[in-house]
Formats: structure tokens, C-alpha cells, sequence
């Protein structure tokens, strides 16, 4: 008696054992997908709302018209697309190139 009661109690301890187990990590996967949908919906829920902002602000005539009111159009310069840099890179071998030139000039003068 003392053995069936020994085992039955050892059997049920380690069945509780091991799916508490299982329900702890079955748990954790979810809520790790659920950390992660949450992000990407913060994400999109982010993008969403400053599209819908561009697009009431870009599609209202009487915004543009106040923009185009309030622009002068004789300090306005367009930029020439040889000025648009690609990259930093880009950016910094032409002031390379540019700091080169009036180390260049500055000898000239000197002589």
C-alpha cells in the first residue's frame, strides 16, 4: 500500500513537473511573437499616422496656396543636380578637392 501510494504521488509530481515545464516555454515563444507583432504594429501604426498627416496636409488647396504665398520667389534658388550629393562620401572628396584647390591657389599667390 505504502508503495502504490509512494509511486502514485511521485507520478503525478512529475507529470505537474514536467508540463509546467512545457506550459513555461510554450508561454515564452508567445510572448516573444507577441513582443515582436507589437513592435512591428508600433511601427506601422507610426508610419500610418504620419501618412495620413502628409497626405491631409499635401492634399488641402489652401495649405499649398499659403505655402506659395509665403515663398519669395526672388531669394529662392533651385539646386542644380550637380549639387545633390549621393552619399558622404561623394560629399567629402569634393570638399577634398575644393581644400586642394585653394591650397594650390594660395601657393600661386605666394610666389
Amino acid at each position: 500500500m505504502f508503495k502504490l501510494k509512494f509511486f502514485l504521488s511521485i507520478t503525478i509530481f512529475l507529470t505537474l513537473l514536467i508540463t509546467t515545464s512545457i506550459v513555461k516555454n510554450k508561454s515564452r515563444e508567445i510572448e516573444k511573437k507577441i513582443y515582436t507583432l507589437n513592435k512591428t504594429l508600433l511601427l506601422k501604426e507610426r508610419d500610418y499616422n504620419e501618412s495620413q498627416l502628409d497626405f491631409s496636409y499635401l492634399t488641402s488647396p489652401l495649405n499649398i496656396e499659403k505655402k506659395i504665398a509665403h515663398l519669395d520667389n526672388h531669394n529662392y534658388l533651385p539646386m542644380k543636380y550637380s549639387q545633390i550629393f549621393l552619399s558622404m562620401s561623394s560629399f567629402l572628396d569634393l570638399k577634398n578637392k575644393f581644400a586642394v584647390q585653394e591650397n594650390f591657389n594660395d601657393k600661386k599667390k605666394k610666389k
